[in-house]
């Protein structure tokens, strides 16, 4: 999950103690190779909001001014470029969701690709990366028909992308081994509310459902592809899907559900954990983004595979449902970030409960 810019004026500096010493130290001689920084030690560091398994800050210098002089003047911020960086401090427990350095490995390949931030260096417990100069979608860009379009088309894309490494789906894999972690850690009175114990014959009975031949389209998925994760260039209007911690082969279906999921979501409310699930798209809004992302290889899609991917969509957003139910138990046990993963996990295991008769029956 990620931070959002949220408009820098609501924004305060951060403490410099939030910044280990070898993380300031690498920014700089970051800042000090830089020939148009006025002064490598004179940084500024601004928490992002929305981050709910790291700290995300931006750290920005001052340019030197035209002609090389530093000095400036109280309203040199203002007047005068700044160089901006983002520093990522890992939030504790992750190594329990995913694996850090297949996570590094994915990102530096995504940069290659030509498709996120470039990777400036590494300190013990987080990295610094190229800081992308584009705006952070918010939940209601998600509404807009133009932008979905433009994800749609963007996430066909990124499911194309020839990724290094065993291609085979890692869905059910992470259900069950989150599953075994979630019940060593959740006390027994909310495992018992949770009905965890159904969960084992739950995520079996889905994995041989969704068995077919179909559902078996596989990609390289995003897993979390909330609006905080989409960047886009307002000159262009390009995008830039960012954050590839939960990115895996997996079922283009999944991925596609998992985003519709999101849209119930808005992390920079005052209630960030609330799901608001009359925000889920209709079926004319998930109908026209399968239309979209079938339509980037060819003029039209069939009407056939159009409905077999919606339906398969449909079922999909139950695995979504039980993924982040498990993340929010887990995370309540080990994460100190600000956020109440219990009770976001409460809305998903309900949603599935909800949602499983009509899903597995239509």
């Amino acid at each position: 999950m990620v931070a959002i810019e949220n408009q820098s004026q609501a924004q305060r500096p951060a403490e410099p103690a939030r910044i280990p010493k070898e993380a300031r130290r690498l920014l700089h001689d970051l800042a000090a190779a830089w020939p148009n920084v006025a002064d490598c030690r004179a940084l500024e560091v601004v928490p992002l909001k929305g981050a709910m398994t790291n700290e995300v800050y931006q750290v920005r210098w001052l340019t030197a001014p035209a002609g090389g002089e530093a000095g400036a003047g109280a309203g040199a911020l203002k007047e005068r470029e700044v160089r901006k960086v983002l520093v990522r401090i890992y939030g504790d427990g992750v190594d329990l969701f995913f694996d850090r350095e297949d996570e590094l490995r994915t990102f530096e390949c995504m940069s290659r690709h030509g498709q996120g931030p470039r990777l400036l260096g590494r300190f013990p417990n987080g990295r610094v990366e190229e800081f992308i100069h584009a705006r952070t979608l918010s939940a209601p860009d998600m509404r807009d028909p133009e932008i979905s379009a433009l994800v749609a088309t963007k996430l066909r894309e990124f499911h194309n992308l020839d990724m290094p490494g065993p291609k085979h789906v890692l869905l059910w894999d992470r259900l069950k081994n989150w599953l075994k972690t979630a019940n060593n850690l959740c006390p027994t009175d909310q495992a018992n509310e949770l009905r965890l114990d159904c969960l084992e014959d739950e995520i079996a009975s889905l994995e041989k459902e969704f068995s077919g031949d179909y559902h078996h389209w596989i990609g390289f998925c995003h897993n979390d592809l909330q609006y905080g994760n989409i960047m886009m260039d307002e000159e262009t209007n390009m995008l830039t899907i960012i954050d590839y911690e939960y990115a895996s082969f997996n079922p283009v279906a999944y991925d596609i559900a998992n985003h519709f999921c999101e849209m119930a979501a808005d992390y920079h409310s005052e209630k960030p954990h609330i799901l608001d699930y009359s925000k889920y798209p209709d079926i004319d809004e998930q109908r026209r983004f399968v239309k979209t992302y079938l339509s980037t290889s060819r003029e039209e899609p069939e009407t056939e595979e159009l409905e077999n991917l919606l339906q398969s969509v449909e079922k999909y957003t139950l695995a979504s449902h039980l993924v982040w139910g498990l993340w929010g138990i887990i995370s309540d046990r080990v994460s100190d970030i600000d956020f109440d993963y219990q009770e976001y996990a409460r809305q998903r295991f309900e949603q599935y409960w909800q949602k499983k008769p009509a899903v597995l029956t239509s």
